[in-house]
């Protein structure tokens, strides 16, 4: 029986040289997407577009669903630092003011790179993508455990492990609700608003 393929990084870079091959690669690999989508995609274009050679980017990603793990990964970082700063400072924010904080810096993540994050997302296989400390949902969802503790006596829920995990897949379909531009003219700021409003609601159970 074959041994199963892995869809993990091979090694990590270490030195600066090698770290400058690794973000050529995977920006490659992201251009290739976003231009191309899933179906345009594979490891002798993505060497192709880095400038190296088909062993060089193998001695990092043993093969496509390798690279795409990275990829996700390095994407996910980039969205957790962002909403990281733009919710500096919201323990120390009132509920509300901390909830708007939030599903503003969500909604500006996923303004990051907004065509990649959809082929990540829609396009790519489940069978190749793989969760890890760094996704960008485990990473959000202490987070959001950490800020709901401080809050605990305003609060309707009960357990912040399983409300976390709710507010994270309410918000994000939400979220992606929200940037499709709607027919009818209804403005993106407001449909941030009213997100905002559905998860203090949800929280609090008032209105």
């Amino acid at each position: 029986m074959p041994a199963a393929r892995s869809n993990v990084p091979r090694k990590l870079p270490r030195q600066e040289r090698s770290r400058a091959t690794v973000d050529t690669v995977l920006d490659a690999a992201a251009h290739i997407l976003v231009n191309d989508g899933y179906e345009g995609f594979n490891t002798n274009r993505v060497a192709e577009r880095a400038g190296v050679s088909i062993g060089s980017l193998y001695q990092y990603f043993p093969n496509k669903a390798a690279l795409l793990t990275a990829l996700r990964q390095r994407h996910a970082q980039e969205m957790s630092e962002l909403v990281g700063a733009r919710t500096h400072g919201a323990a120390q924010a009132s509920l509300k003011q901390a909830i708007e904080q939030v599903v503003a810096g969500v909604i500006e993540a996923h303004r990051l790179h907004p065509r990649l994050h959809q082929v990540l997302e829609q396009e790519v296989p489940r069978q190749t993508q793989q969760a890890s400390p760094t996704d960008w949902e485990a990473g959000l969802r202490l987070q959001l455990m950490g800020l709901l503790a401080q809050h605990r006596e305003q609060l309707a829920v009960i357990d912040l492990s399983t409300t976390s995990l709710v507010l994270i897949r309410l918000v994000d379909a939400l979220v992606h609700a929200a940037l499709i531009p709607d027919p009818q003219g209804v403005p993106a700021a407001a449909i941030e608003g009213e997100i905002s409003t559905v998860v203090w609601r949800y929280l609090t159970g008032r209105r």
